[in-house]
């Protein structure tokens, strides 16, 4: 079986084929472009996938929150235009006649580490990625934990800072406005006039600058009072951090300094670890489930 496998972020759309075995190969990516809006994006999906002769399943990682049962984005916010609503699966579908499935791309992570990854072994896990945002993914027992209505795990929302920055969705003071790879981006070209992406504030050249290492620090604290919370919350044996940024070595050697001697003692058996899978995580998850349609 042939499955075209994408995941759909803010700021890049990547897709490759899977195999059986659960092999990526034909890895590519392309701009999102997703300030012209759902539909435009789903156009390029569909375009992609036209342009394959022997695809059996199509998979897709997305951004938004998502009815994987119907492939339904039930929302997004405005870093998608017009993509809350979008019926993904269907859409698809009826252009290709290849059967898709669609998930939200955090959950999509959270599966494929589950199933051949960081959690492999565990039967429950929290799972968080970094990026434009902040997702989250719960695992429970084996099971995707979803919800009442397919919503739960959106950590990036949890409010850390009471009447703080303004967030996308509507509130003040969210997780993701101090945590996100975005939040660290913009916090380093406040302080030192740089524009610098993820990769490049941890080029040996800007890690070693003492004003953008400061800015690092005080960003890793950032993502400390919100791992507390999801730990108090929940008592896991185990979280998974995703995201391209936390391939940084740094990042989770100064979480894990810092972390266990602010938690309270009965939680601090939680093991915190980078994702095994990277960014292949989201693919390959969506990629297991297509594959039992």
């Amino acid at each position: 079986m042939n499955i075209l496998t994408f995941d759909i972020g803010g700021t890049n759309i990547k897709y490759a084929i899977c195999n059986d075995n659960f092999e990526l190969s034909e890895r590519n990516s392309i701009p999102t472009e997703a300030s012209k809006g759902g539909q435009y994006i789903i156009n390029k999906v569909i375009d992609i996938v036209e342009s394959y002769n022997n695809i059996d399943r199509v998979a897709i990682s997305t951004t938004g929150e998502v009815d994987s049962t119907n492939g339904i984005v039930l929302y997004s916010t405005n870093n998608i235009p017009y993509y809350t609503g979008m019926m993904v699966k269907k859409i698809i579908e009826n252009k290709t006649g290849i059967p898709t499935y669609v998930e939200n791309s955090v959950n999509a992570s959270a599966i494929g580490e589950a199933k051949f990854g960081a959690a492999k072994e565990a039967k429950s896990f929290i799972c968080l990625t970094f990026g434009t945002g902040i997702g989250g993914a719960i695992y429970i027992n084996g099971e995707n934990y979803k919800g009442e209505d397919s919503l739960a795990g959106e950590f990036g929302h949890i409010v850390t800072h009471a009447g703080g920055r303004p967030c996308v969705c509507g509130g003040e003071g969210c997780y993701e406005q101090y945590a996100s790879t975005t939040a660290l981006t913009q916090a380093v070209e406040k302080a030192t006039g740089r524009k610098l992406n993820g990769f490049e504030i941890f080029k040996k050249e800007n890690f070693n600058d003492p004003e953008i290492r400061h800015v690092i620090d005080i960003w890793i604290d950032e993502i400390i009072i919100g791992l507390k919370n999801v730990i108090y919350s929940f008592n896991p044996s185990l979280i998974v951090l995703g995201g391209g940024i936390m391939s940084e070595k740094y990042i989770i050697e100064l979480i894990d300094r810092k972390i266990y001697k602010q938690l309270l003692e009965n939680f601090r058996k939680v093991n915190i670890v980078n994702s095994k899978l990277g960014n292949d995580a989201g693919l390959l998850g969506v990629a297991y489930k297509a594959s039992k349609l």
